[in-house]
């Protein structure tokens, strides 16, 4: 595995915890967005240079939230403990989020546009490989378990997830939101299957809307129990479980 995905293991495997990692990540991606919008190409630098800039204040808030947040939940996690760790005044803090409703939001967003950025580049790289769109997907899918499966203090967790467990704590808008991105990713995913659906016909009558949502059930479920269980693995073997199921689904049948 190689570009930008192999310099994001790099980033997170210098650290030496879950929060370090996590900020570490965060910075590699959002800056491989900025750079995709100013048209510089990313992936000629190292991560370091593309980390180095001073982090604003803005940004500082969101990355001790988002690790605080994943650690523990959004009730259990205060302003004042924000504020402390981002060493701001909690004017500071209203400066940026006029509440912890819009702080939410903004992790949200934020959290969206890095996830979308994953699949982007991992399928893209995928498809360099192989344009045929089931090896598509299962190189896409080694990748995804790859990287995963590099990442030595284990992937800190899901924004999504942590915002639908406590989804009484928002607003209807922090909630839709939620809502639409797992729909973004049903719609992505369902549009790969359809393609390769019409190249090989499934084994079994499958609903490509729910085989969509898979993809995400297994992603999400692999972390959920990689952490309840403290297994380094648990997340990447479940993706290629689902890579094996895939196969299966869309392996030619045989005629007597």
């Amino acid at each position: 595995m190689r570009s930008a995905v192999k310099q994001i293991v790099v980033a997170w495997s210098g650290c030496e915890d879950s929060f370090s990692a996590l900020v570490s990540v965060r910075k590699a991606w959002l800056s491989r967005l900025t750079c995709a919008r100013e048209g510089v190409n990313w992936t000629r630098g190292t991560v370091g240079e593309a980390v180095t800039g001073k982090t604003d204040t803005r940004t500082r808030i969101l990355d001790i939230a988002e690790a605080a947040v994943l650690e523990k939940g959004f009730e259990a996690t205060s302003i004042e403990e924000i504020v402390a760790g981002a060493e701001i005044s909690r004017g500071g803090f209203f400066y940026h989020f006029k509440d912890k409703n819009a702080l939410a939001r903004a992790m949200l967003e934020r959290y969206i546009e890095v996830e979308n950025a994953l699949y982007d580049d991992l399928f893209a790289r995928a498809r360099e490989l192989n344009d045929d769109p089931l090896h598509c997907m299962l190189i896409g899918l080694k990748l995804l378990a790859e990287m995963l499966e590099e990442m030595p203090t284990g992937h800190p967790g899901c924004v999504i997830a942590s915002t639908a467990y406590q989804d009484r704590l928002f607003d209807e808008g922090v909630r839709e939101l939620n809502r639409q991105a797992i729909l973004g990713w049903r719609k992505r995913f369902r549009g790969m299957f359809e393609d390769i659906a019409d190249l090989y016909e499934p084994r079994e009558e499958v609903n490509l809307d729910a085989l969509g949502d898979m993809v995400s059930g297994v992603v999400e479920g692999g972390l959920v129990l990689q952490r309840a269980l403290r297994e380094h693995n648990n997340a990447s073997e479940q993706i290629m479980l689902f890579r094996t199921y895939l196969k299966l689904l869309f392996s030619p049948k045989h005629t007597a």
